[in-house]
């Protein structure tokens, strides 16, 4: 009891010392909570999203009107025939006209809400006549996108530095929602989202664009929108889908039309320059470099920035028996995943045979492992065709 006064007595000292320190602070605070949580639905970029607020907010305010009529009524009608008064419950039932009341009304309130609502879903769902088709695979904890009908496809994974993740920086405007590779699309376009997954349910959410499709193995999804500005939309994976679901971000970069041919053109030619390298005999230091690169963009999340791992979930790369073993055994690992450990994946889809080998000699001679051995890309092309 007396500590509790003690702390109401500092706490009352501290108000009437400082006010406008206090005041302030808290007012700072509303603000930047307010900025951080909307509570309500954002407008979005396309028509869709527009239309899909406006739908929102009709039935919406019909909700508050429906409310303010029968909790008006309800009130007034406890207050005006209040016992207090010399008024009596009435005595009556089955009456014919409340019935048909409560049943007409709100049927005609459902049909009134339920026309915009059809128009509006029709739209959601007609993806025929689209302009361009990208499939969207969800990998654990990245996307995949293939530009069908070209030869370009890429993995997106999250680029926020783990100094941030681990609190060792001060966190970023975009933190969680930056990728190394967005997905680029044209303005004006009519685009089809094929969605599906690798491994396990994932969902490719953006608000901006009125897209959240769930991204289920074995099965695609539909999906379509037409963005009207340039601009970087930002979103996330929306279904739990493994200990990293918050590190799954979208990023969708539209751009006119002109500039995304450009670089639908300059990702075709440097997918054809890749495998032309499948051939080249890089040195030590190339491929030590790339794999550095390759390692803090696709292991690191789960093997963490020094190969230590993560005890009694991930393995340690550093001294670990596969990075300092038999060559064959490392590669398949690698290439082919864990077959007794499904978070560890199968990279050999993901990753080139370049970005492969890169990542498999560093590997084996970062964190202390020191073996030395060089990996060269027609190495694992050899491994993957036996």
């Amino acid at each position: 009891m007396l500590m509790g006064i003690k702390r109401l007595f500092a706490f009352l000292t501290l108000a009437t010392i400082a006010p406008g320190v206090l005041a302030q602070e808290t007012a700072q605070n509303a603000e930047e909570g307010a900025a951080r949580w909307g509570v309500n639905m954002t407008q979005g970029v396309t028509e869709v999203s527009r239309t899909t607020y406006d739908l929102h907010m009709l039935i919406f305010w019909i909700c508050v009107a429906i409310g303010v009529v029968v909790f008006g009524v309800m009130f007034y009608s406890m207050w005006r025939h209040r016992k207090s008064k010399g008024y009596e419950a009435a005595q009556f039932h089955e009456s014919t006209l409340v019935e048909l009341a409560w049943t007409i009304v709100p049927t005609l309130i459902l049909i009134g809400m339920a026309i915009p609502a059809t128009k509006t879903l029709y739209d959601i769902y007609d993806t025929k006549e689209a302009d361009l088709d990208i499939m969207i695979t969800g990998y654990q904890w990245k996307w995949k996108y293939d530009y069908i009908g070209s030869d370009v496809s890429f993995f997106s994974n999250l680029s926020t530095p783990q100094s941030q993740i681990n609190n060792q920086q001060p966190k970023a405007t975009n933190y969680l929602l930056e990728v190394d590779e967005p997905l680029v699309v044209p303005i004006n376009k009519k685009i089809r989202f094929l969605i599906t997954a690798n491994d396990v349910i994932h969902a490719w959410w953006v608000p901006d664009l009125a897209v959240k499709k769930d991204a289920i193995p074995g099965f695609v999804n539909e999906s379509w929108t037409r963005i009207e500005e340039p601009g970087i939309y930002r979103g996330q994976c929306a279904e739990l889908c493994g200990k990293d679901h918050g590190f799954m971000p979208i990023v969708v970069k539209a751009v006119p039309e002109d500039e995304y041919h450009s670089w639908l053109s300059d990702r075709a030619a440097a997918a054809a320059r890749i495998k032309e390298l499948t051939n080249k005999t890089f040195t030590f230091d190339e491929l030590y470099a790339r794999g550095e690169e390759i390692y803090k963009s696709a292991c690191v999340a789960c093997h963490q920035a020094k190969g230590e791992g993560i005890p009694g979930t991930f393995p340690a790369i550093a001294g670990s028996a596969i990075a300092t073993g038999p060559m064959d055994t490392h590669m398949s690992m690698v290439v082919d995943g864990s077959p007794s450990n499904p978070a560890m994946q199968a990279f050999g889809a993901q990753l080139s045979e370049v970005d492969l080998a890169a990542v498999i000699t560093y590997q084996r001679s970062a964190f202390g492992n020191n073996m030395g051995d060089t990996v060269q890309p027609i190495d694992v092309l050899n491994f993957k065709n036996k």
